[in-house]
């Protein structure tokens, strides 16, 4: 019996390491092919929504008898870069970019620090009724916009604001979904910090703005993207509140090119690409903190 034991010690390992060889490469094999079917989709799926960004591109360098051609042609006869030269000086598109820029800019820092106080607020300091009203809060984000936007005409007429940039700033830049997303991540900093904090001296204001602000960055940045974003592209409420050609934002400029004077689909395509180079810059510019923020705040799952 002692003479068999070691034989059947040494016996096992030879055994077991052929099936561990034979599974190994199934096991990466098959994880390959995975990755490879992911990344096709995905592709995929980037090339869908691609699609009408390219169209749109190539149309604003088709002449213009050439935009809606039967059967529709990817290239016109010529490409034609005055297309982008004559959409700027169509219209005063210079000033809507500006206009657009000092609205959007404007709005988004006025939300960074409303929505960071305010999530603050709701993350670290207890007072009474704190769970009522944050819920309270968020429950205005299921009302439509379009509810709303009567009333809040009225009160910017009854306040004098009609035609000015405070009406296309102000109303919309107390948001609860940038309290909220800035809450999420505000309860997933250690409170350890806040306690030394508060050892050396500090107060809330100083906390939040020398320990919380630089830990918060990535949520900082997606939600500057997000609300950018939205200022960027409002048509609904600047339609309304604005008549003036000199207070327009992009969205109203490119409706311009289409008037009674004639549908200039080549130029309205070529003005559409050029207002989208800001926001492609400012993306890019905050890539790295954007995919972090996503993953670590409100939208990542927690």
């Amino acid at each position: 019996m002692t003479s068999e034991a070691p034989s059947v010690t040494a016996a096992t390992p030879s055994l077991s390491a052929p099936t561990l060889r034979a599974a190994r490469p199934r096991t990466a094999g098959s994880s390959h092919v995975g990755s490879v079917i992911s990344q096709i989709l995905l592709s995929l799926v980037a090339l869908l929504f691609l699609v009408p960004i390219i169209w749109m591109v190539l149309s604003a360098l088709k002449p213009s008898a050439e935009v809606f051609t039967v059967p529709p042609k990817l290239f016109g006869s010529e490409i034609l870069f005055s297309n982008f030269a004559e959409a700027w000086n169509y219209l005063p598109f210079g000033r809507f970019i500006l206009n657009t820029i000092w609205v959007a800019g404007v709005g988004t820092l006025i939300t960074l620090v409303a929505s960071a106080t305010a999530g603050y607020a709701f993350a670290r300091l207890n007072f009474k009724f704190q769970g009522g009203l944050f819920i309270l809060y968020l429950s205005t984000l299921i009302v439509p916009q379009e509810v709303i936007v009567i009333p809040m005409f009225l009160v910017m007429q009854q306040l004098g604001w009609v035609n000015t940039y405070k009406a296309l700033i102000l109303p919309w830049a107390f948001t609860a979904f940038g309290t909220f997303l800035l809450r999420q991540f505000f309860m997933t900093i250690p409170k350890e910090l806040e306690e030394a904090a508060k050892i050396d001296g500090c107060g809330h204001l100083r906390i939040l703005r020398s320990v919380i602000i630089p830990v918060s960055a990535p949520a900082i940045a997606v939600l500057a993207v997000f609300t950018f974003i939205t200022y960027w592209n409002s048509f609904l409420w600047p339609l309304i509140i604005v008549n003036d050609t000199s207070k327009m934002t992009i969205p109203l400029g490119l409706e311009l090119f289409l008037g009674q004077q004639g549908q200039r689909w080549e130029l309205l395509m070529a003005a559409a690409t050029i207002s989208m180079v800001p926001t492609i810059i400012l993306v890019l510019a905050l890539q790295k903190y954007l995919v972090k923020g996503i993953a670590l705040s409100g939208l990542g799952g927690r």
